[in-house]
């Protein structure tokens, strides 16, 4: 019953969390006349507040220290937090300026992009299915292309710097929470320096703005780590399989708000892009369940196997040997006596090759 709870608990964490990353779209333009740089500073600068103050809540120093001494990870978690600010600014420019259904775009088929990272550079290995997907992801790009009268260039560049980024998370290996307040420690210097900057020129809308605008700039970190900190809640309480299919509400709640509130046309060729990468984002999802089942069912028959295997003999302690026999010193080998060692080696009997045992 508490299993249930957790995993109930969990699924409502992550639609929390996708669900406000797919409605801050709404956000975004209350920060007018804010630019994006400006806002994008604002919610580097303030994220890492929020974040200072979740991580004293749970009391998480240790892990610092630790990060610092390792230089090639810092190094990672710097190009991280680059890339995830190309990611983050240009979001917030195609929020403002009108290209929502293209920001959607972008994180519809950022799960392929994904795969095809993994193709290139870890040299993973796709099953036909995946194949397939990605073909009909590449023909969804050249039919939008066509429709846009160019490529989509914005969903491609969120798409391939999310999938990067989320590579060097792999590789980096550390809480969402964590490492939030890293990649931010990493861009709070030259973030609260351009906000100065501003301010010293005269261009800075942070109070001219009135107060209710720096309320809202300042909300800028609480919109950024609630939505992690619910998404890492759900990762610890339900399954990837569950994460995976729950990761396409954020897309689908962003190109819902294009169309229907932010009124951006919609012509045919831009649905027939859309319905191909649907249509690829359904394969792949079928065939990783299929995959996810398929490995559950391995890994009960191993289980079952495991349990009906025989155990081994347990020797009986409960009979004492007798220790008031003498040996027999006649059997004993006469150690004074010196093996031949001018015989031929190979008359020993030859242990067997590991790497030749058939493992069953």
């Amino acid at each position: 019953m508490e299993g249930e709870n957790e995993q109930r608990a969990g699924l409502l964490y992550g639609i929390g969390a996708y669900g406000m990353w797919g409605l801050v779209p709404l956000f975004w333009p209350l920060l007018e006349p804010s630019g994006a740089i400006e806002i994008l500073a604002h919610r580097m600068v303030w994220s890492l507040g929020v974040v200072a103050v979740a991580l004293l809540a749970v009391r998480r120093w240790a892990w610092i220290g630790e990060l610092i001494r390792d230089r090639r990870k810092l190094g990672l978690i710097s190009v991280a937090a680059a890339t995830i600010s190309v990611n983050w600014g240009l979001y917030i420019w195609a929020v403002n300026n009108g290209h929502v259904v293209e920001a959607s775009l972008g994180y519809f088929i950022n799960p392929l992009v994904t795969i095809a990272l993994g193709v290139l550079l870890l040299g993973e290995r796709l099953r036909p299915a995946q194949w397939a997907a990605v073909a009909i992801s590449v023909a969804a790009v050249l039919v939008l292309a066509i429709g846009y009268g160019k490529p989509p260039w914005v969903s491609l560049v969120l798409a391939f710097s999310f999938a990067t980024y989320g590579l060097i998370k792999k590789k980096v290996n550390m809480g969402g929470l964590e490492s939030l307040a890293a990649e931010t420690a990493v861009l709070f210097v030259p973030a609260l320096g351009f906000l100065l900057w501003l301010a010293a020129t005269g261009e800075s809308t942070f109070t001219a703005g009135g107060t209710g605008h720096g309320f809202l700039l300042a909300a800028t970190g609480i919109v950024t780590a609630l939505p992690l900190i619910c998404f890492g809640a759900a990762a610890i309480r339900v399954p990837l399989s569950t994460l995976g299919l729950l990761q396409y509400l954020a897309p689908v709640f962003q190109f819902g708000l294009g169309v229907l509130y932010f009124h951006e046309a919609m012509p045919p060729e831009r649905w027939a892009g859309f319905a191909l990468v649907w249509l690829a984002l359904s394969l792949l999802t079928w065939d990783a369940l299929r995959t996810a089942r398929r490995n559950r069912v391995l890994a009960a028959e191993l289980l079952a196997v495991a349990a009906a295997a025989p155990a081994p003999a347990t020797p009986d302690l409960t009979q004492t040997p007798d220790l008031t026999q003498t040996p027999d010193l006649a059997q004993t080998p006469d150690l004074a006596q010196t093996p031949d060692l001018t015989q031929n080696p190979g008359s020993a009997p030859t242990l067997p090759d590991p790497a030749q045992q058939k493992i069953t």
